[in-house]
């Protein structure tokens, strides 16, 4: 049985100011959005395919960074707690005390893309097609600072690699929940991902497919995750987290089935790596 070491949640103390972990890891998952867009516009056919140059993934990168936040904080605040946010509205605004939902921040990312490629006169679907990627490095940076933190644990277990955490307030060894998160939703999907998107496929089916491995690997490992104190198991004995997969999982499987649309003209054109 291991214990969580129970890290200082405060990575870099300058002064006054002090540099969090989770904040950190924010920072990590934004710079490698930034790195894997510039490398893909630059250094494959994705730049010609979707009309994107280097300069695009800054601007590309704001719109993302805006989706996540506003959307991951509505997104709590209407799937996880919406009673006491309408009991409290003026929390709703304090995202320094915590509380965000993927969910809703990939709500918020879509729907902020969908203002980029409005702008830009981009394709929306094949602008999701090159972001899809580019996300689960990111997501892996949040599992890792979860675990850092010592929060979203996992249920109690009796297997070799169980860990006490005492946040939870209890020596119940538990799931490292966090860890199978960043090894499933983090590096399993985007080596998935980046493999399948290495080529030109289809409209869509990219998209499909994070959707899709997504939804299926969050419903997994929610299996092993506690759920939230306040919700507890709802329909069937299913957490929120999983709930909100499957209707992710099933556009996701819709992607990758529906008929291939007809060839793009300037994907087709483009050499192959």
């Amino acid at each position: 049985m291991l214990t969580h070491p129970e890290f200082d949640p405060i990575a870099l103390q300058l002064g006054p100011l002090a540099i969090r972990w989770y904040g950190l890891m924010y920072l990590v998952a934004f710079a490698a959005f930034y790195l894997l867009g510039r490398w893909r516009v630059t250094k494959t056919f994705h730049g010609p395919a979707t009309g994107l140059g280097p300069s695009d993934v800054e601007d590309l990168l704001f719109h993302g960074v805006l989706g996540v936040v506003v959307g991951g904080r509505l997104g709590y605040v209407l799937f996880y707690k919406p009673a006491y946010y309408l009991q409290h509205p003026l929390e709703a605004f304090a995202v320094w005390q915590g509380g965000m939902s993927f969910h809703g921040g990939l709500i918020g990312v879509l729907v902020a893309c969908a203002w980029f490629a409005r702008k830009r006169g981009l394709p929306w679907l094949k602008l999701m097609d090159f972001v899809a990627p580019l996300v689960p490095m990111g997501l892996a940076s949040g599992r890792l600072g979860n675990f850092i933190n010592g929060e979203l644990w996992g249920r109690a277990t009796d297997l070799p690699w169980a860990m006490v955490f005492p946040q939870s307030g209890t020596a119940v060894p538990r799931h490292p929940s966090q860890l199978y998160q960043f090894a499933g939703e983090g590096l399993l999907l985007f080596a998935l991902l980046w493999w399948f998107s290495s080529r030109p496929r289809p409209v869509g089916r990219v998209s499909g497919l994070f959707l899709l491995g997504y939804g299926v690997l969050r419903f997994l490992a929610e299996f092993a995750r506690e759920p939230d104190a306040f919700l507890g198991l709802l329909a069937g004995g299913l957490s929120m987290g999983q709930l909100l997969s499957i209707p992710m999982a099933a556009a996701g499987l819709w992607l990758l089935l529906r008929p291939a649309p007809p060839p793009d003209p300037v994907t087709a054109r483009v050499p192959r790596p």
